[in-house]
């Protein structure tokens, strides 16, 4: 009950490709990324082509923001000649896109509904972590045909840990389902050294887990709200489609202490 979508041009999907388990999963496109703003739902433009055409910006305002989204497209951390004289890593976001002029709302919308930003903080944060979620926003645009950034396993996020767990197989590696009260084992420098089931240890130098499996390793920072909501048609405006992720940024909800 809490579907997490993968970048469609992010690590986890280059390490699908890269160790093939691409194989043995089927995956569906997720129709767009919206975001709600002045009471409204818009698609979020992740071009400088889109930013001309979204209603989410008046005339000047598209200019000022299609200038920006080209220097964040032409932006190669190698190659100090798309830098503008900036350094990325020196500048915070706030400083990088006040040298656009771009109004507070269109700022909103870039920081979260682009970058993903859950929070205002990245404001006074380095700028290079913001251009590279922008451009990774792009590329997952980009990467598949229909324009979604998002995709989904068919069957849900259970296919991923079957995927590696056939994979493993392949490679002589053993999947034991069912196995009641793990617990995980540390030896005298405190790493991690095997998991124990039912009176057998599996010895082992790295483990994969949920958090419920470390509880005295966990620090709790904070609490998720969430909400089923069963619709009888498709979200307005978000042209009749039936998955979408939609973004509900702070300051639009008017709830400063959430994340979103």
């Amino acid at each position: 009950m809490v579907p997490k979508f993968i970048m469609a041009n992010g690590i986890l999907v280059r390490t699908l490709i890269h160790t093939d388990v691409t194989k043995y999963l089927s995956f569906k496109a997720v129709d767009g990324s919206y975001v709600f703003n002045k009471g409204k739902i818009h698609k979020v433009p992740a071009t400088d082509v889109e930013a001309l055409k979204s209603p989410l910006m008046g005339l000047f305002e598209k200019r000022r923001a299609r200038s920006f989204f080209i220097y964040v497209q032409n932006y190669d951390e190698n190659d100090p000649s798309t830098h503008q004289g900036l350094d990325l890593t020196r500048i915070t976001s706030r400083e990088l896109i006040s040298k656009y002029g771009l109004d507070d709302n269109t700022v909103d919308f870039i920081g979260h509904a682009v970058a993903l930003h859950r929070d205002d903080r990245y404001l006074n944060e380095p700028a290079l972590d913001t251009v590279k979620r922008m451009k990774l926003y792009s590329e997952s645009v980009l990467r598949f045909q229909g324009g979604s950034l998002y995709i989904y396993p068919l069957y849900g996020l259970g296919e991923l840990p079957q995927g590696f767990a056939r994979l493993s197989a392949v490679y002589g590696g053993t999947y034991m389902l069912n196995k009641p009260e793990c617990k995980v084992e540390f030896d005298m420098e405190g790493k991690v050294c095997g998991v124990t089931s039912e009176g057998e240890t599996a010895k082992c130098m790295k483990v994969v887990c949920d958090p419920s499996y470390l509880p005295n390793k966990v620090r709790k920072v904070g609490k998720v709200a969430r909400a089923i909501a069963i619709m009888s048609h498709p979200i307005p405006n978000t042209n009749e489609s039936h998955s979408v992720q939609l973004i509900l940024p702070q300051k639009q909800m008017m709830f400063f202490d959430w994340l979103f």
